[in-house]
């Protein structure tokens, strides 16, 4: 008996023994290969703006090259089945944004569940989301536009950047927490959109910062205000709507790297780890700030988080402005 019992003990050190080897390796040799990032936009956009130098740092930090994978269409959901489906070790990684995360899952029919087939590392920034005007518009603060709307309901015309889009999204937030009247002008994307703004077709637009940027500095559009709860770094000067009136008014884009669901633990730690380091970077904070974002690095139980309240929120306003594909 005595001899049998030092049998099973020594079977089950050697079991335990294993199994620590197995979790240790599970990241302890990882990364072994290049590492695909699955991008949900065409190349050229925010999100390579803010993605491309974090992935940079992160090459030379893990020594193994980042590849990226540009699959735009779908709003997203093109890279989201691509990630969601594929093997979870590792090697191919979402970077993951508002539409494809929190916006779509209330528009479509997904092949993926944003909550339960993603397993979030960390947010990268918050992007807030800026109104702007034409340069000729009578009004130039955030009180004077919503001034002008009810003055003239039915009259402020809105340029309409896409359905479900960033700034879409934003101005009926604004639509629905100020009662305001509007003429939405319908445009494929932000850019197009932008050059209504600027020729007079419409008056005002919500987008990303970055897009606004050159002709706000060349006098062609006026910023009013960031849908922010604190000023932008880069616009310290920008008044944000929380603090022109409209209490806890936000509306952020921002951009994260998320794995397929049952990754490694171990993995999901060490991806982590070593994105917020590089978050917290000189170089990458000036860049990030440049685009118009604020660095973040979130724990993964944060940005988790951070993602299904999104999803609540952004449900609400699609089912009150009707919202529809």
């Amino acid at each position: 008996m005595k001899r049998f019992i030092q049998i099973v003990v020594v079977m089950v050190l050697a079991g335990v023994s294993q199994a620590h080897a197995q979790a240790q390796g599970s990241a302890g040799n990882y990364p072994n290969k290049p590492i695909r990032w699955v991008i949900p936009f065409a190349p050229g956009g925010g999100t390579d703006m803010v993605a491309r130098p974090i992935a940079a740092k992160l090459t030379d930090r893990l020594g193994q090259q980042i590849l990226y994978d540009n699959r735009g269409g779908g709003g997203g959901v093109i890279a989201g089945e691509i990630v969601a489906n594929a093997n979870p070790d590792g090697y191919t990684l979402l970077t993951a944004a508002v539409a494809v995360m929190t916006v779509n899952v209330s528009l479509m029919k997904l092949p993926f569940d944003p909550v339960k087939d993603f397993a979030p590392i960390t947010k990268f920034a918050n992007v807030p989301n800026m109104l702007a005007t034409r340069a000729g518009f009578p009004a130039a603060k955030v009180q004077d536009v919503i001034g002008y709307a009810r003055a003239n309901p039915g009259k402020l015309r809105w340029a309409l950047s896409g359905t479900g889009s960033a700034g879409t999204l934003s101005m009926e937030l604004l639509r629905l927490t100020t009662k305001i009247d509007v003429v939405p002008i319908p445009y494929k994307g932000a850019g197009p959109a932008m050059i209504g703004v600027l020729s007079g077709e419409a008056d005002v637009m919500f987008a990303n910062p970055a897009v606004f940027m050159p002709h706000i500095v060349g006098g062609r559009l006026r910023a009013v205000a960031t849908a922010s709860l604190q000023r932008m770094p880069a616009l310290p000067e920008m008044p944000t709507f929380h603090e022109s009136g409209f209490a806890n008014f936000e509306s952020l884009s921002w951009y994260g790297l998320a794995a397929p669901a049952r990754t490694p633990q171990a993995i999901i730690s060490l991806l982590h780890r070593e994105t917020a380091a590089v978050l917290k970077m000189p170089d990458v904070v000036a860049r990030i700030i440049q685009e118009g974002g604020v660095p973040v690095g979130n724990t993964p139980q944060e940005f988790a988080e951070n993602i299904r309240n999104d999803i609540a929120k952004w449900a609400k306003v699609i089912k009150d402005a009707n919202i529809k594909m």
